[in-house]
């Protein structure tokens, strides 16, 4: 059955200000009884936290998040750290983990791009054997072309044993219709990331800058699509929700990666109010 849940990152501040265990904590106020943990420090103290907010709240880990490799100094990775992120999956109890994004040098070489996607199958298959999940999340950079193929399709054919968690914004920013792409790769999208695409009204400041400066206002008026809560924007969530479930979605993940000044947990109720509106509730 697929649940519904939230993506820790909306609120990673809180993380870092709270501590997993209180954040947690006003998750489960508004309603979210699920949570993907990524940029939340993997310490055995939040772990910790992580595991005593569960069973206080009734709550549960949907995924958790790991890198193929370093991106930078000091950052757990697959290649070197798998027995701590293993026994972190194990000890929230879930078989679901997630690679959040392409390393920026595979985003600039198709060869490097094709490398990771091998390396990564390698690791489903390993982590498959410790009866855990890998899952790979898009952004908009998957949607590149090369030679008429898109780099997802790419990374799907040369890493047959890796899933992918679907972002709706981002498909949408690539240019693609989620609901198509949703389709498109049923049976290997358990992981699902709900967020809406806003369309921003140029302001009176922007159309001074045509004036004054032709290329801040070029870049003013080819910005205008920003995050927003569920509901607000132009998706169309509920056949993308449902399509989701229809192509064996287990979880369905509250995202926004910005909230523009706005307090984020206010952004996760109006998510929240969004979803029971359109009949989601029993997804909870």
């Amino acid at each position: 059955m697929t649940k519904i849940g939230v993506q820790a990152s909306t609120v990673v501040d809180a993380f870092k200000e709270l501590g997993p265990y209180e954040t947690f904590k006003k998750l489960s106020e508004i309603g979210y009884k699920s949570v993907e943990v990524s940029q939340v420090e993997t310490s055995k103290e939040n772990i910790d936290q992580i595991i005593r907010a569960c069973k206080d709240f009734d709550m549960e880990v949907a995924a958790m998040s790991a890198a193929l490799e370093p991106m930078f100094p000091g950052q757990e990775s697959l290649e070197t750290d798998y027995e701590k992120i293993v026994a972190d999956c194990k000890a929230v109890d879930t078989d679901l983990l997630r690679i959040g994004m392409l390393p920026f040098d595979k985003m600039a070489n198709l060869d490097k791009a094709i490398e990771f996607a091998k390396k990564a199958n390698e690791y489903a298959l390993k982590l498959k054997e410790d009866g855990i999940k890998l899952y790979y999340h898009n952004h908009h950079i998957e949607f590149v072309k090369y030679d008429g193929k898109y780099l997802l399709d790419i990374i799907s054919e040369n890493a047959p044993e890796l899933g992918f968690e679907l972002d709706v914004h981002w498909v949408q920013k690539g240019g693609e219709n989620p609901v198509n792409i949703l389709k498109k790769y049923s049976g290997k999208v358990e992981l699902v990331h709900l967020k809406d695409y806003e369309v921003m009204p140029l302001t009176m400041d922007d159309l001074k800058l045509m004036q004054e400066d032709q290329a801040a206002f070029r870049n003013a008026f080819d910005n205008r699509a920003r995050f927003a809560p569920l509901g607000q924007g132009s998706l169309p969530l509920k056949e993308c929700a449902d399509q989701a479930i229809e192509s064996g979605c287990r979880y369905l993940l509250v995202e926004q990666d910005f909230s523009y000044g706005r307090d984020p947990f206010e952004e996760l109720k109006i998510s929240y109010n969004w979803l029971i509106d359109n009949g989601y509730g029993d997804l909870f």
